[in-house]
């Protein structure tokens, strides 16, 4: 087995290329530069050079292998951009696998995605199209939706961990009450390397979380404890939150955007529905207090 993989030197592609070379599979990622090609060759992984929405480069990079993992999205800009590097780099992803022969396609996607919520940012409506584009593809797929993602030093975790440490006073988007279930971003990449297969896994789209599920009022009460931190919780209504990341989103290095308060508040709870994941795996997931332990 060889497996390609998009958006490998990111927050949850790291770990897969750690968790792919720790079973010691022959792995190639695709990347864009000179430093991304030195970050996997230290991890004893072919770089390819290129871009997912260039089709030649893409082919390139999936020639040889048999198996392949695309994580490349975007979380900010504009509707055009989702739809040229998510939408239309997955085709090229699609249409490198079918001409290289590759066995079967892992995507990623996110929770909360559906027909309802396409409607509701250009991220979900562009989520939701390569869900379809790779359904329709004819190629072996797997799709995961997870929850929030959490680790030690990279995606949201660090941030609500650095609010409750640093503020006396905490800022809630929302109500507070929206559920979500946060899966720990080992966990992710051990599904997605069992994934590539699993027989039972093949023409499947599975929703992944972890084993508690909490309000947003609960999470940041819990990492007060973890901390040892007695916080007082402001609730910010969402159209107040919005407005604050529409004026500020285009700001490099800002922490929100518009599209991302819609996400949070108005999807609903970002929960896993039935057992089909954990049934299918059967795979240990670290509980919330373990993964707020290892952050903090």
């Amino acid at each position: 087995m060889k497996v390609l993989v998009t958006g490998g030197t990111g927050f949850v592609g790291t770990a897969i290329l750690h968790q792919l070379r720790t079973r010691g599979l022959d792995v190639r990622a695709l990347v864009r530069s000179t430093r991304n090609a030195e970050r996997v060759r230290a991890l004893n992984v072919e770089p390819a050079f290129g871009d997912v929405t260039d089709a030649a480069a893409v082919l390139a990079a999936a020639r040889g292998c048999t198996h392949v993992v695309h994580l490349v999205a975007i979380i900010r800009g504009r509707e055009a951009e989702f739809e040229r590097v998510m939408v239309g780099g997955t085709r090229n992803v699609i249409a490198a696998a079918r001409t290289a022969g590759v066995q079967r396609l892992v995507q990623m996607s996110a929770l909360g995605v559906d027909e309802q919520t396409r409607t509701l940012t250009p991220y979900f409506a562009a989520k939701w199209q390569l869900e379809q584009d790779v359904a329709a593809s004819g190629l072996e797929h797997v799709i995961f939706r997870p929850s929030f993602v959490f680790g030690r030093s990279s995606g949201a975790l660090p941030t609500f961990v650095r609010q409750v440490r640093l503020s006396p006073v905490v800022t809630i988007i929302g109500s507070g009450r929206r559920r979500l279930q946060p899966v720990w971003i080992e966990d992710v990449a051990n599904h997605f390397a069992a994934a590539l297969e699993l027989p039972a896994a093949a023409g499947r789209t599975f929703e992944l979380g972890g084993p508690d599920v909490v309000t947003w009022d609960e999470l940041y009460g819990r990492i007060a404890k973890t901390l040892r931190k007695r916080r007082a919780f402001v609730h910010v209504p969402a159209g107040v939150a919005r407005t604050g990341a529409r004026l500020t989103e285009w700001i490099p290095g800002s922490p929100l955007t518009a599209d991302q308060v819609t996400m949070l508040e108005d999807a609903g709870d970002n929960v896993v529905h039935g057992s089909d994941t954990v049934d299918t795996f059967a795979l240990p997931l670290v509980p919330l207090d373990e993964q707020l332990r290892r952050a903090t």
